[in-house]
């Protein structure tokens, strides 16, 4: 599929704007937020991963209220025709009991609005409740992921999907029913990352993307011929690719996503119960430290996620969050995201509240 990406720089603001979308039509509700962000003033601006040029914006819509209705409002302003035919859903859902996953039954609200939809996941590299389908099908089911479908996208296998222009990678074994959905909207517990820094909307598709036993080996720099795959969530160590190169394949893996989807893809973050951790930690993840910031929703993978860390980063109580991200050279996501041009890193902060 053909793919149009930006490439940006940034300028972050936050704009009062009117009420939110309601019932309006998807088309009616793109108008009127178009309207309104011509209209909105820039009133503030943070930048953590460098300097601002002066250069065109990404839109990024957000509010602070976190609930069902807040969420189809955001995702309205962003899919203008965009999201069509058979739409995955890249949810993370989390080992068993996870205390941190997004709630169920806001995601059960959202998906109920989106037609002919399925949340999809992958297996995971590592041995645990995720490893075989077999086992992850329960561990869906003990989390609550029962109201829909949910395609284990890597159940039978994978295909590879090209990287274009990639740092590390020439392609990337995704889940073979990837193949299978013509749009895709990616619904993002944004938090910490025991190797990543942070996951965000570029960790959700990278990793979560890409086959268990294939994909996922490629991602983190594993060499299958080592033997048997690592135990549980926090496997790595020294051995492997960790900091740049490790946020560069996962750039590349990302990239390999964003291209087969094309424009067709819709990014939506969620800033809630944001542990160091990720949901794969399960129970073992370490309590949040931080209050919960918002939602934001964009056509931009760069900028969501870029605007997510600057208000992590203007946040009072971030601390563990901002050490967690620093110490694993998190950052450096956004920057392999820019030299692949896979969207813009300045942005337009559109408040819907």
């Amino acid at each position: 599929m053909d793919v149009s990406r930006r490439d940006f720089v940034k300028l972050a603001g936050i704009a009062a704007v009117g009420a939110a979308v309601g019932g309006i039509s998807k088309t009616e509700a793109a108008r009127k937020s178009e309207l309104i962000s011509r209209q909105a003033p820039v009133v503030g601006s943070k930048n953590v991963a460098g300097n601002r040029i002066n250069g065109s914006t990404a839109k990024v819509y957000f509010t602070q209220k976190i609930d069902s209705k807040s969420l189809i409002d955001l995702y309205q302003r962003v899919n203008d025709a965009i999201i069509y035919g058979k739409v995955a859903i890249k949810l993370h859902t989390g080992e068993k009991n996870g205390p941190n996953i997004l709630p169920r039954n806001m995601v059960r609200a959202f998906q109920a609005q989106v037609p002919n939809s399925a949340i999809v996941e992958c297996n995971t590299l590592y041995t645990g409740s995720r490893y075989t389908t077999e086992d992850h099908r329960e561990t869906l089911k003990i989390n609550g992921w029962d109201f829909c479908d949910v395609d284990i996208m890597d159940e039978f296998g994978g295909v590879d999907l090209p990287v274009r222009g990639g740092k590390h990678l020439q392609y990337v074994n995704m889940g073979e029913h990837i193949k299978n959905y013509d749009s895709m909207i990616v619904l993002t517990h944004f938090k910490g990352h025991a190797m990543g820094g942070f996951g965000g909307a570029l960790k959700n598709i990278a990793i979560g993307c890409a086959s268990g036993h294939v994909g996922k080996c490629q991602v983190h720099g594993y060499d299958p011929s080592l033997g048997m795959p690592p135990a549980g969530p926090a496997w790595f160590d020294g051995t492997f690719p960790l900091e740049d190169k490790f946020m560069e394949l996962m750039a590349d893996s990302g990239k390999a996503t964003c291209d087969f989807f094309g424009k067709h893809i819709v990014f939506l973050n969620v800033l809630r119960r944001m542990s160091v951790d990720c949901d794969c930690a399960g129970t073992q993840a370490a309590e949040p430290t931080m209050k919960d910031i918002g939602i934001l929703a964009s056509n931009d993978i760069l900028a969501i996620d870029q605007a997510s860390c600057d208000l992590v980063y203007s946040a009072p109580d971030s601390k563990d969050l901002r050490e967690r991200i620093e110490s694993r050279h998190g950052m450096h996501q956004l920057q392999a995201m820019k030299d692949l041009k896979m969207g813009n890193d300045q942005y337009e902060l559109i408040s819907v509240d």
